[in-house]
């Protein structure tokens, strides 16, 4: 085994038991705290609701560790094993709540998600496409996932060699495209569900930490440059 080859499984095993080992089971954990502690009798109306905010609060810490490094005059390469492996298992959690949420309201016909139901009266009729809140919501949601969707699946040293560092960090900045998706989809869905003081607090106080961090570092850059 060359010295290279041997480097590289021994940085792998040290993700898997200084990241996601940790981070599998706090996901795990907590997924499971709000499944068994939510009083919905649907199971899957349940999983949809313990899926969402470990999966929202895994995409907080993505796009905050790299202001910290900043704040806190730390090294912030390019790609950071750390912020990595979290935002591999927001990818995780978050597929898995869409999955999961598909099935909540229509049992076996997505496609009213995005769509009217055949008949039903709506502003404009001439428009089958869902615009009502409900709609937005589902759209931002769609769409956040699959963005995700295609940074999980480039979330790797080998698409990081063939596209080059410019081309993967530019790939990457779509972060803030789910960011802002995602915003929009958790508090459409807060609205339509009239959810908790608690939960909307808990939520609202995450975004607007990450905002304030992302701002912070901005201007940490601007001021190193």
């Amino acid at each position: 085994m060359t010295a290279g080859v041997q480097a590289k499984r021994e940085r792998l095993w040290r993700r898997v038991w200084r990241h996601h080992v940790p981070l599998g089971v706090a996901s795990g954990i907590t997924v499971a705290a709000l499944y068994f502690t939510r009083p919905y009798p649907d199971p899957i109306m349940r999983g949809s609701f313990s899926t969402a905010y470990p999966a929202l609060f895994l995409l907080l810490a993505t796009l905050s560790i790299g202001p910290l490094n900043l704040l806190l005059r730390r090294k912030n390469p390019v790609s950071q094993d750390l912020r990595r492996d979290v935002g591999i298992w927001a990818g995780v959690v978050g597929l898995a709540h869409v999955a999961v949420g598909q099935m909540v309201h229509f049992r076996g016909r997505p496609w009213l998600y995005y769509v009217y139901p055949s008949g039903q009266h709506h502003p404009l009729q001439w428009l089958p496409v869902r615009h009502d809140l409900f709609g937005i919501t589902n759209y931002a949601g769609a769409l956040g996932a699959l963005v995700l969707l295609v940074l999980f699946a480039t979330s790797n040293d080998v698409m990081l060699r063939r596209l080059g560092t410019p081309g993967w960090k530019k790939l990457q900045r779509w972060n803030y495209a789910v960011f802002a998706l995602v915003a929009v989809h958790t508090a459409g869905f807060m609205t339509i569900e009239h959810q908790k003081l608690w939960f909307v607090t808990t939520a609202a106080v995450g975004v607007a930490v990450t905002v304030a961090l992302q701002g912070a570092g901005y201007i940490q850059r601007r001021q190193r440059a």
